[in-house]
């Protein structure tokens, strides 16, 4: 990738997510997957944003102890309906409440997005906004839905690149990646102050 004899630093994805994952092969990375042991929790009174900032850079600095040499990408996602973070359903009834819940509204997805230089100590970190709003949807059309697509891993229940699409009325943002977990416009922007760009 650099026109330089210099080895590129080990890439590291900072999370054991196959979404992130494929996010990355797109790009034609295959970095080294490393799951942060890390609270994902937010703390009282933390606002959504503010929750995917903050866990971004603990798990990018979590897997950093033990990788000193390397690149490591590290993100966290937090939906907010209304003001309050919802997150990965882990049930189907919790998914059903979930998309009723949404149904005629918009739902707020901050994706933070970190790149830490273990090197050179040297931390990138940014939260990327994606806003979806919902089509007015009734039970059978949730019911349908929930039985053609596994989505219980999936803040805010559905996947955007499947049929999810057909959920939602709209969708506002810069970087539709965001909404699978990964801003990779902004991460292209990061290797490149690393001198690792991917083009």
């Amino acid at each position: 990738m650099k026109n330089t004899n210099q080895p590129l630093p080990t890439l590291i994805l900072a999370s054991g997510s196959r979404y992130r994952r494929q996010l990355l092969e797109k790009l034609g990375l295959e970095p080294l997957q490393i799951s942060p042991d890390i609270d994902e929790r937010a703390l009282k009174n933390e606002q959504p944003r503010e929750t995917a900032q903050r866990l971004s850079l603990a798990k990018a600095q979590a897997v950093a102890q033990t990788q000193p040499n390397a690149l490591i990408i590290a993100s966290d996602q937090v939906a907010e309906l209304e003001g309050k973070a919802i997150g990965k359903p882990g049930t189907q009834e919790n998914a059903k409440a979930q998309l009723l819940a949404s149904s005629g509204k918009t739902v707020v997805f901050h994706t933070g997005i970190c790149l830490l230089n273990s090197s050179a100590n040297r931390v990138q970190l940014s939260v990327e906004t994606f806003s979806v709003r919902f089509r007015t949807l009734n039970p059978d059309q949730i019911d349908q839905y929930l039985q053609k697509e596994q989505v219980l891993d999936c803040a805010g229940s559905f996947k955007s690149e499947g049929l999810g699409i057909a959920l939602f009325q709209a969708l506002n943002g810069d970087d539709p990646n965001s909404l699978i977990g990964l801003p990779l416009i902004r991460l292209i922007d990061f290797l490149e102050k690393e001198n690792y760009p991917i083009l």
